[in-house]
């Protein structure tokens, strides 16, 4: 899905007229502590990971999955339709939602990676291998794009390999890289075309070191479904490594 590329501006004036608390002359990433304050209820996050597989859900079925009365998740799902976090559509007499960009996802996905972090300044800190289910540690869907031990040993091949260049949350594709990925199938010219980030560092929640994110990242997890590398699971979000995948993918950038 392609979006454009104003509408992270446009988010973020969107919240901050809506929300007549932000005071400007203390907030100096003006939306950002309003974007925080939707994304700050627990029900409103529980409906929102649970539509981090990519998929477009139902009220009533986010409100089940959420704990919440239908009129409760519904006006928590309108202020976040409201605040540009989640996008909706109409399916005969159903709402459905979903999320409404990447870069909200790679948001949402960045703080449950910072949930973990924190966990290491605690007394008794819990490891991320045992609150992570094993089938999502291993690899799972980042909204579009891979996530889990596959796509972080992947991703530290390709920089190693000097298939990557990272600077900062930026990622540029060297010339060894854009011949690997091309030999591999990626259509490197649409992932060119598209109106969203090219290529960038995601935190990874469960590893706490970077996966490939942006439209490289989404391209590169389409071409592995595409040629059955990797298949879905009944789980959401989690990914299964087939015989044929776990042979391709442990021969990349090597």
């Amino acid at each position: 899905m392609k979006y454009r590329s104003q509408h992270a501006a446009y988010t973020a004036r969107h919240v901050l007229h809506r929300s007549p608390a932000v005071d400007t002359a203390r907030d100096p990433a003006p939306g950002v502590s309003s974007l925080a304050a939707l994304l700050a209820d627990a029900g409103r996050m529980t409906m929102l990971w649970a539509l981090m597989d990519g998929s477009a859900r139902p009220a009533g079925e986010l409100a089940l999955v959420a704990g919440l009365s239908p009129s409760g998740a519904s006006g928590h799902l309108a202020r976040l339709v409201d605040g540009g976090v989640l996008a909706q559509e109409s399916r005969g007499r159903h709402r459905y939602f979903r999320i409404a960009t990447p870069e909200t996802a790679a948001a949402i996905e960045a703080l449950a990676s910072a949930v973990l972090a924190t966990r290491e300044l605690r007394p008794r800190p819990v490891p991320a291998s045992r609150a992570t289910p094993v089938p999502l540690r291993h690899a799972r869907t980042c909204y579009d794009h891979l996530a889990g031990e596959i796509a972080v040993d992947l991703f530290a091949r390709m920089h190693d390999r000097r298939w990557i260049r990272i600077e900062g949350s930026e990622v540029t594709l060297t010339e060894a890289g854009t011949e690997g990925l091309t030999g591999l199938g990626v259509d490197l010219a649409t992932v060119h075309a598209r109106r969203r980030r090219f290529a960038c560092t995601c935190p990874d929640w469960s590893e706490r070191k970077p996966h490939l994110g942006g439209a490289l990242g989404a391209a590169l997890l389409s071409t592995c479904l595409q040629a059955k590398w990797l298949e879905p699971t009944r789980e959401a979000r989690a990914l299964r490594v087939t015989p044929l995948g776990d042979r391709k993918l442990s021969a990349i950038a090597v």
